[in-house]
């Protein structure tokens, strides 16, 4: 298939397949990275030698975890559920596995535990990194704080041991100078920001490893720290058995957090239950002193009335109607009961000060609406006073409890004075069937009567005190047999090694570091280079045929390519060479132009380089310098330029003869030098002359070389176009700019040049994997020279 904008006659045919093609762009991607092995090399190195620092004097954490069962009521959970006590309802706790969790994490629950632990103050003991703390066991001396001010808060002291039961306290006054003072151990220290004592510790510790540094911590924000620390959580969504687990440094430290946690919770839990139970208790005891002065005086007033009048037995008849009567009395005496049950709750409720107080027990009123309300008007005390300990009154879900306080109360209130209004009804009713009995007891002697009156009423007080008893007893009981609703399955144990650091991860990322910033070093130096650096970023600009790439020459001389010389420029030459007569297809191709974007980028190198390779194959080789602009074929070859093509083309005296030089180093091959700068090229290659001197040059050689200005800043080579077999286009990698590989594009696109190819210029190892990249193309037969002219053959021998 003929390449794009390539002349008929000059269709490459190429030997690489897409695959081929492919595989060369991913090895150069590779290789743009490969090539600095050495950075990624020690970016690894450097990477994990800090990553083993970090983990050698980083402070391990370790985690603390602990197994807890909460006796949940709707998991099954509760523990009163079948028991004697089990009636209680009022007593009986409802839990959600939710609720726990967050009593849990309550801030406030912490704060009690770091101030039961003492840990306001934390120890350490200063090494040669890092300072290490020490907790404990592990402590020779610690301090008992009597008084902490906030402005000790973050400040440290240091504690040295002396043999004599005596400490040396270090600290900075507001100066910053250190100030020394000596106390006895067990001698009270006061200070502006705290008054505490320094006591013995553990003496089997340490008391020799140096110096120890004391801190002082503000519990609140110790409490917060450790709050953010705590992890709870479910151990399924089907139990009720949570984790608890915190991470620390120090393993004993940890586990008596946890610990202590737990305990106080379950202490907290217990009287939350005991609440009700106490409060009923104070009821009932209050109750009791006022049922106890009455029967007092109501037993009292009988032995009274009996000493006066000498009563000591009732008539058979009297004692008939007394019985039917008093089945009436017990009727009254119950609802009397109730109704006074009723008007102490009542009051109770209706007091000052008892707005957020739990409602007794209705006791003997077995009406189930009643004891609905005071059972859920109680539990939504408890809820209240629980969110209490860690939201604040105004919190929306303490508002809504409040609210709903505030319902019940009003609907426990009216249920009151209903059961009251249906107690007086009933209570009438009574008192009218017992009015019949009375107008029978009439007959009864007064004194007689009026001594049941009294034994009746010391029945109702006596009843009623017998019924209290019992009910004070029963909540007493519920008291004392109250249990926490958690229970330890697992204490608190700590992980045998570290979770932090995680060593397989710090060196993880230290390897992928290692890796990533020469990676993006190289990467970004790329994003930013505008140069050609590798064969596929030609390729990807332009799809002009590449005939080769000529390596970098560390030579001194221009002229490389001798006969004896074996070097690896001189072999590319040969092969670019060897590329040059395949692409001509048999077909003539004696006019070579060579050009490039700018200067600098080898374009006379080359030609002076290609033509001494074809000269050594027998071929007869001209170099033409047209570039008028900066001449530097002549100077690069040791040549005089004094005459040239300006002075041929200005000049009708002048002969192709005066102007052609020949090489002093490589046989067959001549130059013609640009001559002196005309101060208009431009025109001056447009002279008619110019074909003539081609002409005659493709007469008598079988290369012609035109060494031009480059295309990408004048358009002195396009003149020549018509006069040319073919283009080399030359790219300099780590010179040329990427943008500049359009040039040849447009070029080979618009077919302004002849069959067009690229030469890639100064390739050094990070440019690919090797030098020579050739593209086959069709073999075929080089045109036989036509006659030469005879001044020329006189001229450049037979």
């Amino acid at each position: 298939m003929a390449e794009k904008g390539a002349p008929e006659f000059q269709r490459p045919v190429f030997a690489f397949q897409q695959n081929q093609a492919e595989e060369i762009n991913l090895k150069a991607i590779l290789y743009k990275y490969v090539r600095f092995w050495y950075l990624f090399a020690l970016g690894i190195v450097m990477a994990l030698t800090l990553a083993f620092l970090y983990l050698r004097y980083a402070t391990p954490e370790y985690t603390i975890k602990s197994k807890v069962l909460i006796r949940d009521d709707k998991k099954g959970a509760d523990m009163l559920g079948g028991t004697a006590l089990g009636d209680l309802d009022v007593f009986q706790s409802s839990k959600i596995v939710d609720n726990e969790i967050e009593v849990l994490n309550a801030v406030s629950l912490m704060q009690r535990v770091l101030t039961d632990l003492s840990l306001q103050t934390s120890y350490y003991r200063e090494g040669r990194f890092r300072s290490g703390e020490i907790y404990g066991n592990a402590l020779p001396i610690k301090l008992i704080v009597s008084k902490l001010d906030s402005a000790a808060f973050g400040k440290s002291i240091v504690l040295q041991m002396q043999g004599d039961n005596s400490i040396v306290l270090e600290e900075q006054n507001e100066a910053g100078e250190t100030i020394a003072t000596t106390h006895q151990l067990g001698q009270e220290i006061k200070r502006p920001y705290a008054t505490f004592t320094v006591v013995a510790g553990n003496p089997a510790a340490d008391r020799e490893s140096g110096d120890i540094i004391v801190k002082f911590h503000d519990i609140r924000k110790l409490a917060n720290h450790y709050q953010r620390l705590l992890t709870i959580s479910p151990v399924n969504k089907n139990a009720s058995v949570l984790w608890i687990s915190i991470t620390d440094p120090v393993q004993e430290k940890g586990k008596d957090i946890v610990n202590k946690l737990i305990e106080l919770y379950n202490e907290e839990a217990v009287e939350d239950k005991n609440l009700i139970a106490s409060n009923t208790i104070e009821f009932i005891d209050e109750r009791l002193k006022f049922l106890t002065a009455e029967l007092t005086d109501v037993e009292k007033e009988v032995e009274d009335y009996k000493r006066q009048n000498e009563l000591t037995d009732v008539s058979s008849e009297a004692k008939l109607y007394v019985e039917r009567a008093s089945d009436y009395n017990k009727q009254l005496a119950e609802f009397e009961i109730q109704l006074d049950v009723l008007n102490s709750i009542e009051k109770y409720l209706s007091g000052n000060g008892q707005q957020y107080q739990l409602v007794p027990s209705a006791l003997s009123i077995q009406d189930p609406t009643l004891m609905g309300l005071i059972t859920k008007f109680n539990e939504l005390q408890l809820e209240r006073e629980r969110l209490l300990r860690t939201t604040q009154p105004t919190n929306i879900l303490v508002l809504n409890v409040t609210d709903q306080l505030t319902n019940l109360r009003a609907n426990i209130l009216e249920n009151l004075t209903n059961i009251k209004r249906g107690l007086t009804i009933t209570h009438n009713n009574l008192k009218g069937s017992m009015a019949q009995f009375e107008n029978r007891i009439q007959q009864v002697p007064a004194i007689e009567r009026e001594l049941l009156e009294i034994q009746r009423q010391q029945g109702i007080k006596q009843g009623l005190y017998l019924y209290l008893l019992q009910k004070r007893e029963e909540s007493a009981v519920s008291l004392a047999a109250a249990i926490s609703i958690s229970r330890v399955l697992d204490p608190a144990m700590a992980s045998d090694s570290p979770v932090k650091p995680k060593k397989q991860l710090i060196y993880l990322l230290a390897i992928l570091l290692g890796l990533g910033l020469p990676f993006g070093f190289i990467y970004m130096r790329d994003l930013f280079n505008d140069k050609v650096e590798t064969l596929q970023e030609v390729k990807q600009g332009t799809t002009t045929p590449i005939l080769g790439e000529i390596s970098h020459s560390d030579f001194p001389e221009k002229l490389v390519v001798t006969e004896n010389s074996r070097s690896t420029v001189t072999e590319l030459f040969r092969l670019i060479r060897t590329n040059l007569q395949f692409s001509t297809v048999g077909k003539q191709n004696k006019v070579i132009l060579v050009t490039s974007s700018m200067s600098g980028e080898g374009k006379t190198f080359f030609s002076i380089n290609l033509g001494a390779s074809l000269a050594l194959t027998g071929k007869r080789v001209v170099l033409v310098n047209f570039d008028l602009r900066k001449p530097r074929l002549m100077q690069d070859l040791g040549l005089s330029n004094e005459l040239g093509i300006t002075n041929y083309l200005i000049s009708d005296k002048l002969s192709i003869e005066d102007i052609l030089t020949p090489s002093e180093e490589v046989s067959g091959l001549y130059a013609i030098g640009s001559g002196p700068i005309p101060p208009n090229p431009a025109e001056l290659m447009l002279s008619a002359k110019v074909n003539h001197l081609l002409d005659e040059l493709k007469e008598a050689f079988d290369y012609v070389l035109i060494d031009t200005a480059p295309v990408g800043q004048v358009a002195d080579a396009f003149t020549l176009a018509p006069h040319v077999d073919s283009s080399i286009y030359i790219i300099r990698y780590g010179y040329t700019r990427k943008s500049q590989v359009e040039i040849v594009d447009d070029i080979y696109k618009t077919n302004k040049l002849n069959h067009p190819m690229i030469v890639l210029n100064d390739a050094k190892k990070e440019n690919g994997y090797g030098y020579g990249y050739a593209y086959g193309y069709g073999y075929g037969e080089s045109p036989q020279p036509k006659s030469w002219t005879k001044k020329l053959k006189a001229r450049v021998g037979a």
